[in-house]
């Protein structure tokens, strides 16, 4: 008999089916009719809304021409697409799922181990701020800025060093400081929504970023 561990695992994030978990052993079809192997009751939701196909090669994701559409890392989805570990993606702006390729990937538990107000998963790409999840995802550029950040909380990182690690060390000499900035300044914006009261990110003049991540409750 196969083992669930064998097959990759979805796992509804923020929306009405928020903690539950599908494994991808064969095709699965999303929306709000109750013959869909996971409904999704929302009105934003189309009744067959999306389909996942597990194949040879992995796990097709497609949008079956709904109302209100499939975003995949934040992005719409134009066709199927491959998924890859850690994807996300969201049905309409109702519910949002992560395709995973094995439960060790998992994404980590609501747990005491999140001490700070601003948490992320690298694997499964998701940031929560004040204990709640951040929707939609980041950008890439936006979530490689703020893990490098994250990772050396605390820590003063000069420019160039962020530079390199969102934009490629090949890239560098192309990146001006302006579109730095921008993206500091959009990322700053995201994480304002939910936590307008603190800026994570503080510019250390001369120097560089660093990541100001206060516990929670504080």
């Amino acid at each position: 008999m196969d083992r669930e561990e064998e097959y990759p695992i979805l796992v509804a994030q923020d929306g009405p089916l928020k903690g539950e978990r599908w494994t991808l052993s064969r095709t699965l079809m999303i929306g709000r009719d109750p013959s869909c192997e996971v409904q999704v009751q929302d009105r934003q939701v189309s009744r067959f809304h999306a389909r996942l196909t597990p194949n040879q090669e992995g796990v097709t994701l497609e949008d079956l021409g709904s109302k209100n559409g499939t975003n995949h890392n934040g992005t719409e989805l134009t066709g199927p697409i491959m998924l890859q570990d850690g994807d996300m993606f969201g049905i309409a702006l109702a519910q949002q799922f992560t395709f995973l390729t094995s439960d060790a990937t998992m994404p980590l538990a609501e747990s005491g181990s999140r001490n700070g107000r601003l948490v992320m998963e690298q694997k499964s790409r998701q940031v929560w701020v004040n204990q709640q999840q951040l929707i939609p995802p980041l950008s890439a550029q936006q979530f490689k800025l703020l893990w490098t950040l994250y990772e050396s909380q605390g820590q003063v990182i000069e420019r160039a060093h962020l530079v390199a690690e969102v934009w490629g060390e090949d890239q560098t000499a192309g990146v001006s400081d302006q579109a730095l900035d921008a993206l500091i300044r959009r990322l700053r914006d995201r994480l304002a929504v939910l936590d307008p009261s603190h800026q994570y990110i503080n510019t250390i003049r001369g120097h560089g970023l660093r990541l100001d991540n206060p516990p929670i409750g504080e």
